[in-house]
């Protein structure tokens, strides 16, 4: 099949003092879907962080191990070592060319990292990315603005209007909460 990968969608929502990241499970590859229930997040430094990614899947199998390094370097210190991974992404000659965007988060923070160098917090509670971020960041800055919801329901329902629009985003939701 040639064609290009386009994975998914990432959600994080902080509201009350409760973190919520949601993805999406659709892989696809081209025009073909090849899996419906792919797992895009992995809970990291002993549970307490969780962490999420777009893009190809091999990269961020790739970061999601060179951030645990960090956080075990950088132990309850979530925005150091996103730093630090920052760092090295941005200047380390294999990493450079991974091609994925990860949402991190903790029960105090919500960061955005990019192979740029890009460590971002929101100013509003909310994150996104993905082929459906800029949907379910949209959906996600309404409802908190406009319901009660709870910061799971946020997510959840963030991902099942991006769904509804965009083609790399299907409805197996998983939704994993910190307190």
């Amino acid at each position: 099949m040639v064609g290009l990968w386009h994975h998914t969608t990432i959600c994080a929502v902080r509201r009350d003092a409760v973190t919520a990241v949601a993805c999406d499970g659709q892989v696809t590859f081209g025009t073909a879907v090849l899996k419906h229930r792919a797992s895009k997040l992995r809970r990291l430094g002993g549970g307490s962080v969780v962490a999420g990614f777009a893009g190809s899947v091999a990269d961020a199998l790739a970061l999601f191990t060179r951030f645990e390094a960090k956080l075990e370097e950088w132990p309850g210190h979530l925005e150091r070592a996103a730093v630090e991974l920052a760092k090295e992404w941005r200047t380390d000659r294999a990493l450079r060319h991974l091609e994925a965007m990860m949402i991190v988060a903790d029960r105090e923070k919500l960061l955005l990292l990019s192979g740029s160098g890009e460590v971002l917090a929101p100013d509003d509670g909310a994150l996104a990315i993905g082929s459906g971020g800029p949907l379910a960041l949209a959906a996600a800055r309404a409802l908190l603005a406009h319901t009660s919801l709870a910061a799971p329901d946020v997510a959840r329902e963030a991902l099942r209007i991006a769904a509804e629009i965009d083609l790399y985003t299907n409805r197996e939701i998983s939704v994993e909460v910190i307190p």
